[in-house]
């Protein structure tokens, strides 16, 4: 199965995998929301799926399918791919993670490596992963950062998390320490992009 919200790219996917002989796309979607119901109605043993998926990202419906069809194995595409994904997505249960970009072949290959059921990852990508540094962030500095990437302010962050704002600023000052951020929007880029968000 192949879920992907640009219709072009969706069908040069369906296209490259039904040109090799022992595959067969059962389903195509554009929208994370459908991902889940396909597999549920066509059985496939592998859905290859875009991580900037509408209505469910790829990681969130990564996780759905582990829960509800876990007989389906997952290969996760990304446009740009950086170690954090990759880490995300084997946290999601994952079992593949390959940029867009890849050569038709080795997708291919990806995709039988998953089925069969072993992990599909870029060489380069899975040694920078591994290389990333662990998160140095406590569970209430993510909680704060993951509002400041929602756009919420020191007192709107206070406020959802029952916090003084002095204490949002504190934590703050040392998520930047942490990560070495210029601001808080560097902040939000460096953990997401390193798989802490």
């Amino acid at each position: 199965m192949v879920a992907e919200h640009l219709p072009l790219i969706r069908r040069g996917l369906v296209a490259s995998l039904e040109g090799e002989s022992d595959m067969r796309v059962v389903a195509d979607v554009a929208d994370g929301e459908d991902v889940v119901p396909a597999v549920l109605r066509h059985a496939p043993e592998t859905a290859v799926i875009d991580l900037d998926l509408p209505g469910a990202d790829g990681f969130t419906t990564a996780l759905r399918l582990h829960e509800e069809a876990p007989r389906c194995s997952v290969l996760l595409l990304s446009r740009a791919p950086n170690p954090g994904q990759v880490r995300r997505a084997f946290a999601v249960h994952a079992l593949g993670f390959m940029s867009l970009e890849v050569d038709p072949g080795q997708l291919a290959d990806g995709v039988r490596q998953v089925a069969a059921g072993r992990r599909a990852v870029d060489s380069e990508l899975a040694v920078a992963a591994l290389r990333s540094a662990d998160n140095p962030l406590t569970r209430r500095e993510l909680d704060v950062l993951r509002l400041v990437a929602r756009g919420a302010r020191s007192g709107e962050i206070a406020d959802q998390l029952f916090l003084s704002v002095g204490t949002v600023r504190n934590h703050l000052s040392r998520i930047m320490c942490k990560t070495q951020a210029r601001n808080r929007l560097d902040a939000v880029r460096i953990a997401d992009d390193s798989g802490w968000l």
